[in-house]
């Protein structure tokens, strides 16, 4: 029986291990992009008076896209945590199915 269960589980585990890598990798890719427009808004500002009102508006969207950022930190930090857990168990799942097979179809005299 735990043959069937740890073949079910692996499967289980192989694809939240590649659903958590596919969000981490978009989270990767979305902070990028709001560098980017960080680093846009940062040369764009540079034309403007430091008390103009458009200074000041850049200064607050350069504000909210780093906290924004901080937020993709956060959850990406808590999607490699759940990622790592994923990988031990699935490791742990793998290595008994072997000793389940071995066990299994060992010749006993």
């Amino acid at each position: 029986m735990g043959f069937v269960t740890d073949s079910i589980r692996i499967r289980q585990l192989s694809g939240q291990v590649m659903d958590l890598k596919f969000k981490i990798q978009q989270i990767t890719t979305t902070k990028m992009s709001l560098t980017g427009i960080n680093s846009d808004l940062t040369k764009v500002g540079t034309d403007y008076d430091p008390e103009s009102p458009v200074m000041k508006t850049l200064q607050q969207r350069q504000e909210k896209i780093k906290l924004l950022e901080e937020k993709l930190t956060m959850q990406q930090h808590a999607y490699q945590l759940q990622l790592e857990m994923a990988e031990a168990e699935l490791a742990s799942c793998k290595e008994r199915l072997k000793s389940e097979i071995k066990e299994e179809f060992s010749y006993r005299l």
